[in-house]
């Protein structure tokens, strides 16, 4: 037996004999000890000063998968208290919520002067440019209003992944297989040179897969292949913080919608959803009911919830408050992943693009589908919701974009 499993389940035990049933604890797990590992051991030291090892008084038919059995059993009777004070379910309170009526949503512009497949778009704050990448290696500044294209930068590499907005929509960030975050100014100069004025700003070891500027232009987070994401300082380039704990390729993230702007969500190829702590580093929730990769994560406009959209072919709603999943959007008729997500400003719609070229609209509350929408001739990429909740745009491997209203 290996002291340091031992003293490990033993000092779960302890906690949630003591804790949480109000059980005594066994003598063999003192009040409050502290715990000194080296050379492959594990040592007791309680509040008297006595160091003890953790099997000090076990009996010799207590084995270690006994030890287990019972830790398994308490968790299960943790579990079951905890739903226990759950104040209702999610469904129970959109019983009593009317119905949505029918609407009808169009394709109210198309934009087209991709090469191939678009990968990433983003909003500005000004509600009507959009900036977009694609497979092509450019990257476009549109007039969603006129379709004109205002910007196009020619990337070093293929597969332009990720692209967003500065907030001040002085400034635009981009990158993909070349492993940078490259910032670009806008001027309103269309004929100058952008490629001049690029800066790059982060680096990773693997493909940048999203990247969203935080509440200034000055810091921006990225999320890359190599399992990591990252805070950089746009100005120096510097590594502000780094977050680790996927355990394979991130390949999405959103900022919380708060003013402080402390948190974020990422989802990764680990079928993991988790928050992290920008001061810190830590991640502070996580969540991992998706049975595929998971491809979009969007934050509930309030900041309490999140929406995430995976190959499993299915859209999660997880409370942030009750820490679970709180709702699933499915149906069996759908059997192709969701490639992105975001909701209405009133966070009562949930716009979803999937890879059978359609965009299904799912009623939050009620979890039914409000609407199907069909347009795009491949598969559905990325897709936003304007700042102003009038209108959405979507993206996909037909090579153009279409805003939605």
């Amino acid at each position: 037996m290996r002291m340091r499993t031992a003293g490990r389940v033993g000092r779960c035990l302890r906690i949630w004999v003591s804790a949480a049933l109000g059980a005594q604890a066994p003598s063999c797990f003192p009040p409050g000890p502290s715990i000194h590992r080296g050379e492959g051991q594990c040592r007791w030291v309680p509040r008297g000063g006595k160091t003890r090892m953790a099997t000090d008084g076990l009996h010799e038919s207590e084995t270690l998968a006994a030890l287990r059995s019972e830790a398994e059993g308490l968790k299960g009777k943790l579990e079951e208290e905890r739903a226990k004070l759950h104040d209702v379910e999610l469904h129970q309170v959109a019983e009593r919520v009317e119905a949505l009526g029918q609407f009808v949503m169009k394709t109210r512009r198309t934009l087209k002067g991709h090469g191939n497949k678009v990968l990433c778009m983003d909003w500005c704050r000004d509600k009507r440019r959009i900036v977009s990448s694609s497979q092509d290696g450019k990257v476009i500044v549109w007039d969603s209003f006129t379709t004109n294209k205002e910007h196009a930068v020619t990337m070093p590499c293929t597969w332009v992944m990720a692209c967003a907005y500065a907030p001040s929509g002085c400034a635009i960030a981009c990158g993909g297989l070349d492993n940078k975050c490259s910032v670009y100014p806008l001027t309103f100069d269309k004929n100058e040179n952008m490629a001049a004025k690029k800066r790059s700003v982060a680096m990773h070891t693997n493909y940048l897969s999203a990247c969203s500027f935080t509440n200034s232009d000055m810091q921006i987070l990225t999320a890359s292949g190599d399992g990591t994401c990252a805070l950089w300082d746009v100005e120096s380039g510097q590594l502000l913080q780094s977050f680790h704990g996927h355990g394979a390729d991130v390949l999405c993230l959103d900022l919380a919608p708060s003013e402080t702007g402390n948190t974020f969500v990422s989802g990764g190829c680990d079928k993991k959803a988790m928050v992290w702590d920008m001061r810190s580093g830590q991640c502070v929730q996580a969540f991992e009911t998706h049975e595929s990769d998971i491809n979009s994560v969007r934050y509930y406009p309030s900041g309490d919830a999140f929406a995430s959209g995976s190959d499993d072919a299915t859209c999660r709603l997880y409370d942030l408050r009750a820490d679970r999943e709180v709702a699933i959007y499915s149906k069996e008729s759908i059997i192709f992943g969701a490639s992105s997500v975001d909701f209405s400003l009133s966070g009562r719609l949930l716009f979803a693009g999937y890879n059978d070229y359609t965009i299904n609209v799912w009623d939050v509350l009620k979890g039914a589908r409000a609407s199907i929408l069909f347009g795009h001739e491949n598969r559905v990429s990325t897709l936003r919701v304007s700042p102003d909740g009038t209108a959405f745009c979507s993206g996909s491997w037909d090579h153009t974009l279409r805003v939605w209203a």
